[in-house]
């Protein structure tokens, strides 16, 4: 529960500080080819600080659903690395857990708008008003 001092600030700050030095960890840090196209789409942290809940992405083949399991399985092995390497730059106690997956919101608002464009040809054209003489 946010103390008075702490009404979410410090949560967000946090997860800022996680998602701006994990992806340039992945950027420069990491040499595995296979995380060259991941990119860091948010990252949530539970109120007491004590888990990470990092979304990524693939630039590329990302409608390839092994790919995407592959990745993630992937970060998930790294992680206690990972973790390792981004502890000192948060300048926290102790870092958090982190947890990864695949974030699949862009996905669910394209599929979305496809609809709603489906809907919108599938819909007769409005009838002409009646002219008021």
């Amino acid at each position: 529960m946010p103390g008075p001092s702490n009404d979410g600030r410090r949560t967000k700050r946090v997860a800022e500080l996680i998602q701006r030095h994990f992806a340039e960890i992945l950027r420069r840090e990491v040499d595995d080819p296979r995380l060259a196209a991941v990119v860091v789409t948010g990252v949530e942290v539970s109120d007491d600080l004590m888990v990470a809940k990092i979304g990524v992405r693939l630039l590329v083949a990302d409608d390839n659903e092994r790919q995407r399991k592959s990745i993630v399985d992937l970060l998930r092995r790294g992680a206690s690395r990972l973790r390792r390497q981004i502890t000192p730059r948060l300048e926290l106690k102790r870092a958090p857990e982190l947890r990864f997956h695949y974030d699949v919101g862009p996905d669910a608002h394209q599929r979305v708008s496809e609809l709603l464009r489906e809907v919108d040809a599938e819909r007769p054209p409005p009838p002409d008003e009646p002219e008021d003489a």
